[in-house]
């Protein structure tokens, strides 16, 4: 009988332990004090639900959205899911779909986009009920062309990718499981078993494991840095990388958020958008709750150990709910989300 109580005991405050460990670890205490130094200049409403990842076509004065309606289901998300422009050569920031004769199932995530000469080849993950897959295209002036898709069985749950030139890239998976207590457990008990994956053209090779949630992922090619966030343990993982496209990992710096996709300024510094309390965008992603903070940080990395990391912006979720994407352009900042029916247009200071 007192073995027996022991362990009730044992397991009671292990049960305890673990519930501490994921409200301190998902943020739940974070206090959210709205903070920005300028003001909030427009919601961009015409590129629809959940402009999830932005990249910026700086020569044209255009940006490339990503974005799938995620408050509905998938089989809504594939037939009304798009890449989009946004002008921002105006103030009217004119927004204009640019899949709309893409007669393919197309739910876009994560995007990348590599330049040679005049056109872009563009490259979005697609999620569909047919499973994951890579959507190419090619860019150029305002023209989308569909080129090809790519599907491996390496792509097993796709968040990002980079490219590093027509045919080589990076990307992450973001999950093993794809539900069940396996996902339960990479959620919430932070069980780190996602990766990065490297095609070299002909083969698909891990180059990297053992990352809680593998989310945004952008190339630093003046540096050979590849750049991983890890939101579940709120941290970018820094790696060096290789001819081969193999992968030396040099450090984790810890963000303090949960991050999310990572841009870069001209002057090499990391912007990401954030999540600071992931238990309140859990909620906010079941529909149990009206609102998840935003935040955007950037980080000035120098060198291993020698990195200042700036709050931008934080939110409570009321101008824009569960911040995925910031990307500075002159004087505004473009940030996107998860599921919301809005981006917006912020002006520092």
């Amino acid at each position: 009988m007192k073995d027996l109580k022991r362990i009730l005991i044992f397991l009671l405050l292990a049960v305890l332990a673990y519930a501490i460990y994921v409200v301190i670890s998902t943020g739940y205490f974070r206090t959210i004090e709205n903070t920005f130094d300028g003001k909030l200049v427009k919601k961009i409403t015409a590129a629809g639900a959940g402009a999830e990842d932005m990249m910026l076509l700086p020569e044209k004065g255009m940006a490339l959205v990503s974005s799938s309606p995620r408050k509905k289901d998938l089989e809504v998300q594939q037939k009304t899911g798009g890449l989009y422009l946004v002008d921002l050569n105006s103030k009217a920031y004119a927004v204009r779909k640019l899949t709309t004769d893409f007669n393919k199932p197309f739910a876009p995530h994560g995007i990348s986009m590599y330049k040679k000469d005049s056109v872009y080849t563009v490259m979005a993950v697609n999620h569909t009920l047919g499973g994951h897959s890579f959507e190419v295209f090619s860019l150029q002036d305002t023209v989308l062309t569909y080129e090809r898709t790519i599907t491996n069985p390496a792509i097993e749950s796709p968040n990002d990718v980079v490219m590093l030139d027509e045919h080589r890239f990076y990307f992450t998976n973001d999950h093993k499981y794809e539900a069940g207590f396996g996902r339960f457990l990479e959620d919430y008990a932070g069980w780190s078993i996602s990766n990065v994956v490297y095609f070299d053209g002909e083969s698909y090779t891990e180059v990297a494991n053992g990352i809680g949630y593998a989310n945004g992922i952008n190339y630093d090619a003046k540096r050979n840095l590849l750049f991983v966030a890890s939101p579940r343990n709120f941290e970018v993982k820094v790696y060096r990388t290789n001819q081969d496209g193999s992968l030396n990992f040099i450090e984790d710096i810890d963000c303090g958020t949960g991050v999310d996709n990572i841009e870069f300024d001209k002057a090499g510094n990391l912007w990401i958008g954030a999540h600071p309390n992931l238990l309140a965008f859990s909620s906010y992603a079941a529909g149990n709750k009206e609102f998840a903070p935003s935040e955007i940080i950037k980080i000035e990395y120098r060198a291993k150990g020698d990195y200042t990391i700036e709050q931008v912006y934080l939110n409570d979720g009321s101008e824009m709910s569960a911040s995925t994407v910031a990307i500075p352009y002159e004087d505004i900042i473009l940030t996107g989300n998860v599921m919301d029916e809005h981006f917006l247009i912020l002006e520092p200071e």
